[in-house]
């Protein structure tokens, strides 16, 4: 066994097993850290598959945006709700039969299947290539989205400032 394969095994089960954390954790901020790793690790999954434009889009996106912004937010809006916050489960029986019947087709899939090695070609940065795409024959989606997402984070600030000034004229 090589080196990347040891390391493919090694960020699989950190991945599930954040995974596995994140779903059964009744701390919502443990859950959070949780999903952190998971995603980290499909990050270095995509690295050991050469998509290295993807693995740099989950850790900036996933990791370093979305979930930072996700925790921030528990963490600034009232302590009492999320220290108080405790996750019910429901429907446990339903939820483990498919889940039971869902890795059972799983294994199956993997061992009935014929699974063919290919050796992959020399490798090749996709960065440089995906950025002249962006910035030549793709600018127009390239703009628009930048402008939708600047208009959502005004929108997201005036609407946290009107809340705000009404809780203070209510107080």
């Amino acid at each position: 066994m090589d080196l990347t394969a040891i390391v493919f095994y090694l960020f699989a089960i950190v991945t599930v097993g954040a995974a596995g954390i994140m779903v059964f954790s009744k701390n919502i901020v443990h859950s959070a850290f949780a999903l952190m790793f998971s995603l980290a690790g499909v990050a270095v999954l995509y690295v050991l598959l050469y998509a290295d434009f993807i693995a740099a889009t989950q850790l900036l996106v996933y990791v370093g945006g979305i979930l930072i912004l996700i925790l921030f937010g528990m963490m600034l809006t009232e302590q009492g709700f999320t220290q108080e916050f405790k996750a019910v489960t429901v429907n446990i029986l339903p939820a483990s039969l498919l889940a039971a019947v869902a890795a059972v087709l799983l294994v199956y899939s993997y061992v009935t299947t014929s699974w063919q090695m290919i050796t992959p070609e020399e490798r090749s940065e996709t960065v440089y290539d995906l950025g002249i795409l962006l910035m030549s024959d793709y600018i127009l989606p390239f703009i628009i989205a930048g402008v939708l997402l600047l208009i959502a984070i005004i929108g997201a600030i005036l609407m946290s400032t009107r809340l705000t000034a009404i809780k203070n004229q209510e107080q």
